[in-house]
């Protein structure tokens, strides 16, 4: 592939960039913001001791929490993405520190709000809310706080395991440095026999090669250097999880799954459930691996196959505009009111689109209450490019339909929910494809893409998920987490998830070490039900029209007026069941039957 070589910003148009500036116009109206914001923290102190003294005083105090948070939120976001557009900038990086050092200060300042609430007596603080009015808005806010009573110690205690915080993240921040900065693989040669050097960037594009023998070298070059050390590793990760029990346990918890779920009021049922759920459906995840095998022609499918695509010779070059074109077309069965957003998205400078020097890399949606909902791109023309733009306006319309339909309190929305709008747009624009493509390998390609989105999404997050709640388990009754033990559960989890028509290679033993995500406290689970909530939802859509969008929009104007579980029951998708799962690898089982003819 031809190097492009990149370009500085300033030599990129101005209607590709985002429109920040309608934030703040200048250094000076950013640094009055800060001055601002800093001035009222210090004044904040004023309320400590005196909440239970009347409604009125908690309805002050909680709207001037509410305005210091909305305006650091400003900013924040906007010192993170000037830095974002070009990290070499050293004043960039000044405001970046400031607006840090400056959230924390906020939090330290209102820090005592929660631990003073809970000491309200619950008969006086709902007497407050009946007769002070304003204070009906933080109800839920307020019940929120309540809700989790039993399990806030005394402020001394508290600020004890305050204090331990940076203890309890220590097996993370080693694990990072060892895994981002210490460990090395090794060279390995490429397809066109130069050798390069595995790295945590290049290790998939590496693993898609249609040169079996890259793939292979690959695999067993990083996996080996994994294996030798795997004692680290366990004791980290042994770190860890005993970090997340020892916090479930002095918080009264019944386990560190339930005190980690807790967070936004999730039973642990939904995790349960969505085991159970994917267990039941492993039969169209082997059928899958059968295709797999089948059509790259190999007489064993092994673990380091799975990555490389299996329809060859498609080229999708889908310049920007095309891609914006296709978007809209993808998201018309979201009818006008949300299509209109999409195009207004695309016109009034909520994308940063193409790479640049020094820009950070990746995709994100970001934005604050008061700002447009921005989208950072690094816009090629690839078809993944195309599905990472729908992705990110997902997300971003989602914000916008939040904080447009809810005050500030409640305009956010938890991880729980956040990945559902974002691959709902996927699912509809995957829809639109596979409906407009006249060619059979394109729509294999397409077909494969969404499987592909399925397997690594659904079926390995959960098993993740699996292998966090067996290892928490294990220590729970007394089990130690050596590395002989995480490899043999880890293996047998990969040959329960894959089936007999896959070579469980014994290397794969030794993946969990390369996950950083089992270092976030029982986290993954969320995007195996955010994208089966996102299956059922786009199905709906498509089958019902106008109601199920109506449902739809509901949703996403709800930010997190209800705990996520209620926000999503109210719009009919009760994740506290088995349907949804069971309904989003359905539509899996009916693609890999569709594949299969094609194939």
């Amino acid at each position: 592939m031809e190097k492009v070589e990149l370009k500085e910003r300033k030599d990129i148009p101005e209607e590709y960039k985002w429109d920040i500036e309608s934030m703040y116009k200048s250094k000076e109206e950013w640094e009055k913001d800060l001055e601002y914001v800093l001035k009222k923290a210090e004044d904040f102190t004023k309320y400590k001791g005196k909440l239970s003294n009347s409604g009125e005083l908690l309805l002050e105090a909680l709207n001037v929490q509410m305005e210091l948070y909305r305006k650091i939120s400003n900013v924040y976001v906007y010192a993170n993405m000037k830095l974002d557009e070009d990290t070499r900038v050293s004043s960039s990086q000044e405001l970046h520190g400031k607006a840090m050092a400056a959230y924390v200060k906020i939090e330290e300042k209102t820090s005592f709000m929660t631990p003073e609430i809970l000491n309200i007596d619950e008969a006086i603080l709902n007497k407050f809310m009946e007769e002070t009015e304003g204070l009906k808005l933080y109800e839920q806010y307020l019940r929120d706080i309540l809700r989790k009573k039993e399990h806030v110690l005394s402020p001394e205690e508290e600020n004890i395991l305050a204090q331990m915080g940076e203890v309890y993240s220590a097996p993370q921040k080693a694990y990072s440095m060892l895994n981002n900065a210490d460990i090395k693989f090794p060279k390995i040669k490429n397809e066109d026999g130069s050798e390069v050097e595995i790295t945590h960037g290049n290790f998939i594009p590496l693993m898609e090669s249609k040169n079996r023998d890259v793939r292979r070298s690959t695999f067993e070059g990083l996996y080996t250097t994994y294996e030798g050390f795997k004692n680290t590793f366990a004791q980290l990760l042994n770190g860890e999880v005993k970090a997340n029990i020892v916090n479930a346990r002095i918080r009264k918890y019944n386990s560190a799954l339930e005190a980690a779920l807790s967070e936004n009021n999730i039973p642990v049922s939904v995790y349960e459930n969505l085991i159970k759920s994917v267990h039941n459906n492993l039969n169209s995840m082997y059928k899958y691996m059968d295709i797999r095998k089948r059509a790259l022609g190999v007489e064993e499918l092994h673990m380091y196959d799975l990555y490389t695509p299996i329809v060859k010779d498609v080229d999708f070059n889908i310049p920007y505009e095309e891609a914006k074109e296709l978007v809209v077309k993808g998201l018309k069965p979201l009818k006008d009111e949300y299509v209109d957003i999409v195009k207004e998205g695309f016109n009034e400078g909520w994308i940063d689109v193409y790479e640049n020097k020094g820009k950070r890399s990746g995709a994100y949606s970001s934005g604050s209450y008061d700002s447009k909902p921005f989208i950072l791109m690094n816009y090629h023309n690839t078809l993944d490019n195309v599905f990472t733009l729908a992705h990110e306006m997902g997300h971003s319309i989602h914000t916008y339909l939040s904080s447009k339909n809810q005050p500030f309190v409640y305009s956010g929305y938890s991880i729980f929910l956040a990945e559902v709008a974002s691959t709902t747009n996927e699912a509809l624009l995957l829809d639109y494809m596979l409906k407009n493509t006249k060619d059979d390998k394109e729509k294999l390609y397409l077909l494969n893409h969404y499987l592909e989105q399925f397997r690594t999404t659904v079926f390995r997050q959960t098993m993740f998920a699996e292998f966090e709640m067996l290892i928490h388990g294990h220590v729970e009754k007394g089990g130690a987490l050596t590395a002989d033990y995480l490899c043999e559960t880890y293996k047998k989890l990969n040959e329960k998830y894959y089936g007999p028509n896959v070579v469980v290679d014994d290397l794969i033993a030794i993946e969990w070490a390369r996950i950083p995500h089992f270092y976030y406290n029982f986290y993954v689970y969320q995007y195996a039900t955010g994208f089966s909530a996102a299956v059922e939802f786009s199905q709906q859509i498509l089958n019902e029209g106008d109601k199920a969008v109506e449902r739809y929009l509901n949703f996403l104007k709800s930010g997190s007026s209800d705990y996520p579980i209620n926000v999503l029951k109210k719009v009919g998708i009760d994740m506290t069941t088995e349907e949804p799962v069971n309904n989003a690898l359905k539509v899996f089982g009916e693609l890999v039957e569709e594949m299969d003819k094609l194939i």
